[in-house]
C-alpha cells in the first residue's frame, strides 16, 4: 500500500502512541521516541515494521511517539494511520483481516 499524504493516529496519553506516516521514497525510514525505549525499544521497532510489512508498505517515513503502549495498540495506531493516509473510511480490514 502506499503513503500518499501524512496521516495520523494516537495520542500521546499515557499508554498511547502517536504515530505519523508520510510518503517516502527509500524504503522505511522508522523513527522512535519513547519513555520506555531502553527497555522495549526493540520490539516496539520490531512491530511497527511487521505491522507495515503485513500492508504492503514499502516507502515511508514513520515517526513514532510512544507512551508505553502495548504492541496492539501500536499495531492497531500504525493501521489506521495507514489507512487515514489511503483516505480509506469503509470497510477497514482491521487486525488479523490482513494477509
Amino acid at each position: 500500500m502506499e503513503i500518499k499524504k501524512i496521516a495520523m493516529a494516537g495520542t500521546l496519553e499515557s499508554s498511547d502512541a502517536q504515530i505519523t506516516v508520510e510518503p517516502g521514497e527509500n524504503g522505511i525510514e522508522l523513527t522512535i521516541e519513547s519513555s520506555v525505549i531502553n527497555q522495549y525499544g526493540r520490539q516496539i521497532r520490531k512491530v511497527v515494521l511487521e505491522t507495515l510489512e503485513r500492508l504492503d508498505v514499502k516507502n515511508a517515513r514513520v515517526t513514532v511517539f510512544d507512551k508505553g503502549a502495548l504492541d496492539c495498540t501500536l499495531k492497531a495506531r500504525v493501521e489506521c494511520a495507514v489507512y487515514r493516509s489511503n483516505n480509506m473510511t469503509e470497510n477497514l480490514p482491521w487486525g488479523g483481516v490482513i494477509r
